[in-house]
């Protein structure tokens, strides 16, 4: 259940924080501080369904769903903003399930692919859709690919983070996590498999 409620939490932390600060600039970039929630968020999508499985996960992401667009409309977003960030969320975790799902790889190469396409899909629509020419027009085209790049950039340097920080304390503390220890005990012969849950 922790795992459910930091990814329930961090959706809402998301939102508070990018309604409460104004974007960081960096270079050319433009990266909205709930940016970087996203990008936990996305991990602990992929850690629910390690637990889980995909189709309790989706119940999940229909829950989480409808908590962000309450949070949003509660924090006085437009009603525009709204449905642009429900539209983006529904599309990247979607997203994120299929491809974590297909990809039989070790947990953090997993996490990046599918976060890659996640995290893209997220930021695109949100900004074209919501902030962008298509939506309130508060960013003009010119600046559309920064905006992009910078959120994008953010949320796959938070997921390698967050997923290489998981797999670290699942080996050390001997912890059992599917997608975890399955891919190390055939990379370490040689260790003793762990079957303490997490």
């Amino acid at each position: 259940m922790i795992r459910i409620g930091i990814y329930l939490l961090s959706i809402v932390l998301a939102n508070v924080i990018t309604a409460r600060f104004a974007p960081m600039e960096l270079g050319v970039l433009i990266i909205p501080y709930g940016t970087l929630f996203i990008g936990l968020t996305l991990v602990m999508r992929d850690m629910v369904q390690n637990r889980f499985g995909r189709y309790k996960t989706y119940l999940l992401i229909g829950v989480a769903l409808i908590l962000s667009a309450l949070s949003s409309y509660l924090l006085g977003d437009e009603l525009w903003v709204v449905f642009a960030s429900t539209l983006s969320f529904i599309i990247s975790e979607t997203a994120d399930t299929e491809i974590y799902t297909r990809f039989k790889l070790p947990f953090v190469k997993r996490v990046f692919y599918s976060g890659v396409v996640a995290g893209f899909l997220d930021s695109a629509i949100f900004v074209i859709v919501g902030i962008g020419p298509l939506g309130l027009q508060y960013v003009p085209w010119a600046l559309i690919p920064y905006a992009i790049l910078g959120q994008w950039v953010a949320k796959v340097v938070m997921q390698l983070i967050v997923a290489g920080g998981i797999r670290q304390v699942v080996i050390k503390l001997e912890l059992y996590e599917p997608n975890i220890n399955d891919f190390y005990m055939e990379d370490e012969p040689g260790c003793k498999k762990a079957t303490q849950k997490i």
